[in-house]
This record gives C-alpha cells, structure tokens and sequence, in this order.
C-alpha cells in the first residue's frame, strides 16, 4: 500500500486573504496576504497546501461561482508568483439559512474529509490552520491537527508547531 501523504489545509479568508468581516464579494476586494515564505516551507517539507473554505454568500446570491472563480484564480496566481501551489480549493456554497443542513459545512469536516479521500492523506499528519473556532471542530471531526491564528496573523508565527 503506497505511504499516505500530507496536508495543511487552509481556510481562506483571514489566513490566505485579508478578513473583511463579512463576505469577499467581489475579486476587487480579495487582498492576498503575504505569508509566502512560510507556504513555501510547509511545500517544501513535502506537505500539500489545501484551502477549505465556507462560501455562503453563494447561497445567499451575494456572488456569482464566476466571481468565485476569479478570487480563487487570483489567490493562486499570486501564490504561484512566490512559488507555491495549491493542490485543491473545496468550498462550501451552502448557507443554513438558506439551502438547509450540509455535510460539507465547517464546523462539520465534509470538506477536509474530501480532501484525506481524494488526496490519500494521513490526517495524524495533516494540520488544518483556521482564524475561527469552526475551523477547529472541523479539524478534530476529520482527525486533523488544529492550528487556531488570528485573522490576518502572519503563518510563519505557527510554522513551529507543524512537525
């Protein structure tokens, strides 16, 4: 049996791109943060770098997929400029409110769950970084290691704590 592989899943807003408090609706608004260099190093240690991210303003009509697609087109363009690349973007486009119960729903691990799957992962070595307590849950639902930052706090202050 081939050796399982590993990942940092990533939310998105807050740790890849600027927390606006509400929804990035629009790619005029999407502001890549700058953690580069510590992306950089978790690719180079052989992790696969996964973002996992709730987009309820789909649901709630507030963005197109097209939008979407531009923000996420952007978020790996400008990592790609640094030399880092996104395995996979899974996103939620469901909101309770508004297309009822999910799996893939953070605080539930429907998405990190897709990605062990899909990617062969060991969850015992993969880590799940997030700017909200839902990120967390979700991380220990799917048996991932749970990395709780700040919105917007610089990743290479947390590169220590991925093994």
């Amino acid at each position: 049996m081939p050796e399982k592989n590993k990942a940092v899943f990533l939310d998105r807003d807050g740790v890849l791109n600027r927390e606006m408090g509400d929804y990035v609706c629009r790619v005029e608004d999407f502001e890549v943060l700058n953690n580069f260099s510590a992306l950089k190093t978790l690719q180079d240690k052989g992790y696969l770098l996964i973002v996992a991210t709730n987009q309820g303003g789909l649901a709630k009509g507030w963005y197109s997929e097209d939008e979407l697609a531009k923000m996420h087109r952007q978020l790996k363009k400008v990592y790609s400029e640094h030399g880092v690349e996104f395995t996979d973007i899974f996103y939620c486009p469901h909101h309770p409110d508004f297309t009822g119960d999910c799996d893939c729903r953070k605080p539930k691990p429907g998405l990190l769950l897709r990605g062990i799957e899909k990617y062969n992962l060991d969850p015992s070595k993969s880590y799940f970084i997030g700017d909200r307590e839902r990120d967390m849950t979700a991380a220990t639902a799917a048996g991932v290691n749970g990395i709780l930052v700040d919105s917007d706090q610089p990743l290479s202050e947390v590169l220590g704590m991925i093994v």
